[in-house]
């Protein structure tokens, strides 16, 4: 217990004899300052839209026109399905048309036939009422082949597999030459832009806020960090982390499920905060100059902690050493 004693007299009697290590600038009264607590995490880069393009019909694959990473706007063709039996159903309703115009052919020709005749009395009036029967008869079950044509060249036409919206293909899970059928997805579309999703533990939920502002990892140097802002908090908890969705100025939508390094503010302390140089080291320890009330400037040892960005300056903070009310003498560098 005496040697102890013995050598914190001796520290101070060390740290009061050192020279000064900087020359005077100015001083700085200590106070206790309130810093935010931030939580290091990792976000995803999410698409706003992830929309599948799916098969309309069914049948087999003859065009691809994309791949994983292409880029497409709404309405792009991307793909082309065909169905060998809808053609066939065409081919037959065209033979059956045929030989209904055909027919329609003649009956019109009894029909004005039978008109002449009608005239001069020969034939009566309910023999034409047939041959008219038989022509409107004909002529309408053109008109329901029509339609039904009209029916399954719409189907083949659909056999084109459109973009639903403008993006990035995050996947493709079909090839040229498969067979597919109704509704199968074709690829999926990522669009509308991007956001950052993060899971944090459920214990920091209470801390956050909608609208507060968070750091984000630029992806370029470590350490460098721009403004984002919570847009959106969910209110489900799965796996003991709660979903939230950070909204960030030009944030690069290239990759989709890239993490993004992110810090969030999940509380307050108050703390005593020194600029960067007013520190100087000797022998191993820091030392701060601090003023007397009479003016005379003493060295000090502090224990310093992490540094702290403050209007673009670097300041550090003070875990033991200073106490508020102090006035620390700040030298040039």
């Amino acid at each position: 217990m005496m040697m102890k004693r013995n050598a914190m007299i001796l520290l101070t009697i060390f740290a009061a004899a050192l020279p000064f290590g900087k020359a005077v600038a100015e001083t700085l009264t200590v106070s206790e300052s309130e810093i935010v607590e931030w939580k290091s995490v990792y976000g995803e880069v999410e698409s706003r839209d992830r929309v599948p393009a799916r098969m309309r019909i069914g049948g087999t694959v003859v065009m691809l026109n994309v791949t994983e990473g292409d880029s497409v706007v709404a309405g792009q063709i991307i793909a082309r399905v065909e169905d060998d039996k809808l053609q066939f159903q065409i081919d037959s309703i065209d033979a059956r048309l045929e030989s209904l115009d055909a027919q329609l052919q003649t009956a019109k020709s009894e029909l004005e036939r039978g008109q002449q005749l009608i005239e001069r009395g020969v034939i009566t009036a309910q023999r034409v009422e047939q041959l008219q029967t038989g022509v409107d008869v004909i002529q309408g079950e053109i008109r329901s082949l029509d339609s039904q044509k009209f029916l399954i060249q719409q189907q083949i036409a659909e056999g084109e597999v459109l973009s639903p919206d403008a993006g990035i293909v995050l996947t493709v899970p079909i090839s040229r030459g498969s067979v597919v059928a109704p509704g199968e997805v074709a690829a999926v579309i990522a669009g509308g832009g991007v956001f950052l999703r993060l899971a944090v533990p459920e214990r920091h939920a209470s801390d956050l806020v909608e609208g507060s502002e968070i750091e984000v990892g630029t992806g370029t140097e470590a350490g460098n960090f721009q403004s984002g802002r919570l847009a959106k908090l969910y209110p489900l908890i799965e796996d003991g982390r709660v979903q939230a969705d950070v909204e960030v100025e030009n944030l690069d939508g290239r990759f989709v499920g890239r993490r993004v390094p992110v810090r969030l503010p999940v509380g307050k302390r108050t703390a005593i905060l020194v600029p960067e140089n007013a520190l100087m080291q000797t022998g191993g320890l820091d030392f701060v100059v601090v003023e007397s009330t009479q003016g005379e400037a003493r060295n000090r040892v502090v224990v310093p902690g992490g540094t702290i960005l403050r209007n673009d300056e670097i300041w550090r903070e003070i875990l033991t050493g200073l106490v508020p009310g102090e006035r620390v003498v700040i030298g040039d560098e």
